[in-house]
């Protein structure tokens, strides 16, 4: 029905970016909540940001001032800015996205595949 699809991952050094990007595709009707999560090796699975449809923001505190999310509602599309990053942003990226599915017509909330982010020297 619908697919989220990550990139922009990889391999960056302590205090570089990295933007990551996130495209919901299919039986969309009208894309609301669309956000961020990640998942080190041995932790539970955190909310890193999210974004309403109209553009209301919210980060967890260990990142804030350093990532930006925005969307493009045009495209379905949500964007992660990771700034000054840390060896402990290392983890394993998720897009979640509340979608109003057109086939069906009822909202469901659906994830990306998840896509890697490793800050090392």
């Amino acid at each position: 029905q619908v697919q989220l699809v990550e990139s922009g991952g990889g391999l960056v050094q302590p205090g570089g970016s990295l933007r990551l990007s996130c495209a919901a595709s299919g039986s969309i009707l009208k894309a609301y909540g669309m956000g961020w999560y990640r998942q080190a090796p041995g932790k539970q699975r955190e909310l890193v940001a999210d974004i309403t449809s109209g553009g209301s923001t919210n980060y967890a505190a260990s990142v804030t001032g350093r990532f930006t999310i925005s969307r493009d509602n045009a495209k379905n599309t949500v964007y992660l800015q990771m700034n000054s990053l840390k060896p402990e942003d290392t983890a394993v990226y998720y897009c979640n996205a509340d979608i109003w599915v057109l086939s069906t017509l009822r909202r469901g909330n659906y994830w990306g595949q998840g896509t890697q982010v490793t800050v090392s020297s």
